[in-house]
């Protein structure tokens, strides 16, 4: 079977409504897909920025698919959380980026949104905290009824991945 590789770190993120962020990550694949090797999920630490600039992870990314063709090509799917002072956590951004599908290194740049949810969510946000959730995940990456939401800008999130592909030319892959 053809093979992919993405190794690489979640750097970090920028312009969030709180600096204290962490981001918890997933890759969403399609069924011909199968992870041999690695954490198709995970989370981040909280970082607290000196000067309320970037926050900065580092967070490794180590996995390890075989695959029969390019279709259901990896999806980085993430959800942004800020940190306050009790440690009460609560959503600032939710985000997807395709991966690219060439080898090599890739610098990616994921824009963050959040739901506005009605006027009287957002009041009770203010006042008592937390804010309007999804309620399946599958919509962040997904588009078939993401059209109908509204939302706001919320930050960036940056990753350095490397692709690198096993195999393609041998099983007839082409990506």
């Amino acid at each position: 079977m053809a093979e992919v590789h993405i190794i690489g770190t979640l750097d970090g993120g920028e312009g969030f409504s709180s600096p204290n962020v962490s981001c918890r990550w997933s890759l969403e694949v399609g069924g011909a897909w199968r992870l041999l090797e690695g954490h198709k999920d995970g989370e981040t630490q909280v970082d607290h920025p000196i000067n309320e600039g970037r926050a900065h992870w580092s967070h490794p990314i180590d996995v390890h698919y075989a695959l029969k063709g390019i279709q259901g090509w990896p999806k980085l799917s993430l959800q942004v959380y800020s940190e306050d002072v009790y440690r009460r956590r609560q959503l600032v951004g939710y985000g997807f980026v395709h991966l690219p599908t060439s080898p090599g290194l890739h610098k990616v740049e994921c824009p963050t949104w959040r739901l506005t949810g009605s006027a009287m969510e957002r009041i009770q946000s203010y006042f008592i905290g937390g804010g309007t959730l999804l309620r399946d995940d599958d919509l962040i990456y997904n588009g078939n009824d993401r059209y109908r939401l509204h939302t706001v800008a919320s930050g960036t999130v940056y990753a350095s991945l490397y692709i690198v592909t096993r195999n393609f030319d041998k099983f007839g892959v082409e990506a």
